[in-house]
């Protein structure tokens, strides 16, 4: 499929008329400008950057040089809120030997981390950004020293097609009793060291997330909708009772899989890979109940199907769909969800591939209601200070957008690959790519 991100209104209104698809669109940016209460706190802006993983860590978990430069870009950059990347909660959860790693021994190196982001955020753009801490388990993905240490939930033969599991792997009820007291913990842990917020991590297909489809699993996990749901649901309402009332509790949450019944959530019996969100509804409305006053929601498995929630220009396999499919399911699967709990106020998420449109595009949602945050993944690797040139400039410029190119994948995908964008910071990471490219 032979596609470019759109750099103007009429490509994006070429594309979307290709794929036979539908969004909104705004000329006026200024919705995003506007302040979003959450809780007792206020994003400053209704521009969230969503946690992008650098793999660039300490051995032991802290944060390093590149972690460091990349926050640094991103609170110059004027989001009215940072949410920092996947940090496991246990050692042997890590996706790879340099993914941060939140424990007690290094609270105070992420508590200089939160700090700088909001005081250089303040010093450039004159408000302080909300920061979240994304708490995490790769579960499947689990590569704590570089090869395939899979923790899983249950068995799935799509899945391990390419990536053989055992029964062997399957974790226990005690280690989850056990990783929910992780999870709480690392919650308190995080209010400590002056995080906003704690996301309990339950997307793409990471080990939270698998559990929700982990209908063939016997016990108190496995089988029914309570079950599925139970880590989650107990680590959010533990979390809630560990932190203050000013604290965040939160959860990055996939409301769909992208495959069939009963090896993915979102889907029905019968129904193929169409998405079905009445488990995902019933369960936002569980964590809206206990007090949950912000989500993020996202779709897909970045291992698997990256098409379904970051469509691409180009990729690991040909995608398909035409990338604006992708694009218009993730919009109107977060309204749809969106929709059904209106006290709190919903991150979206697959923006990036429209460009210097995507802009336009969260602008317009934002102001129909359809989800209340614009949250820009890989688009920000490429393009730190987006939020800035939309608050201060009312545009995007074509030449600083992502090109959709999947090249930080391809370096975050290899061993010992720290990713970042290969064609706009070139300086440091098309060294980086030229490398792993001659390995």
């Amino acid at each position: 499929m032979n596609v470019k991100v759109p750099k103007s209104k009429q490509e994006f209104l070429t594309q979307c008329t290709d794929a036979a698809v539908t969004l909104p669109y705004a000329d006026d940016l200024t919705p995003l400008a506007k302040p979003l209460t959450i809780g007792t706190k206020v994003a400053p802006n209704r521009i969230a950057y969503q946690p992008m993983e650098g793999c660039d860590g300490t051995p032991s978990g802290c944060p390093d040089t590149l972690t460091i430069r990349r926050y640094d870009r991103f609170a110059c950059g004027g989001a009215g809120l940072v949410w920092v990347e996947a940090m496991a909660v246990a050692e042997e959860g890590r996706a790879n030997p340099r993914q941060l790693y939140f424990h007690d021994g290094n609270a105070d190196d992420f508590a200089r981390l939160v700090e700088r982001i909001k005081t250089t955020c303040l010093k450039e753009n004159g408000y302080e950004p909300i920061v979240i801490a994304q708490l995490t388990h790769s579960g499947r993905y689990s590569k704590p020293e570089g090869e395939r240490a899979p923790m899983i939930a249950c068995r799935n033969p799509l899945l391990e097609q390419n990536a053989p599991c055992t029964d062997a792997d399957i974790v226990t009820d005690d280690y989850l009793d056990a990783l929910g007291e992780s999870l709480i913990s690392a919650a308190a842990r995080a209010e400590r060291a002056g995080f906003d917020g704690a996301d309990i991590k339950c997307c793409h297909r990471y080990l939270l997330c698998e559990l929700l489809s982990s209908y063939s699993r016997p016990g108190k996990y496995g089988g029914s909708f309570e079950n599925r749901t139970r880590l989650l649901r107990e680590s959010v309402k533990g979390s809630l009772q560990a932190c203050g009332r000013d604290f965040i509790v939160t959860s990055r949450l996939n409301l769909y899989d992208g495959y069939e019944y009963p090896l993915g959530f979102g889907t029905r019996e019968g129904y193929g890979i169409e998405p079905d969100y009445t488990e995902a509804i019933a369960l936002v409305k569980e964590l809206a109940s206990y007090g949950v006053k912000l989500l993020n929601f996202t779709m897909g498995n970045p291992y698997f199907n990256p098409h379904v929630n970051r469509p691409y220009a180009r990729g690991g396999y040909e995608q398909p769909e035409h990338p604006m499919v992708g694009c218009a399911r993730m919009s109107d699967g977060i309204a749809t969800v969106a929709r059904e709990i209106p006290s709190v106020a919903v991150i979206s998420s697959a923006l990036s591939y429209m460009g210097t449109e995507s802009a336009h595009v969260a602008a317009a949602c934002v102001e129909n209601d359809r989800y209340a945050m614009a949250g820009f993944g890989r688009l920000i690797l490429a393009y730190p200070d987006l939020a800035r040139d939309i608050l201060r400039d009312g545009k995007l410029y074509p030449e600083k957008i992502c090109m959709a190119c999947s090249m930080c994948t391809q370096i975050m995908r290899q061993k010992g690959g720290t990713p970042g964008c290969v064609i706009r910071d070139a300086e440091v990471y098309a060294p980086i790519y030229k490398e792993l490219v001659k390995k």
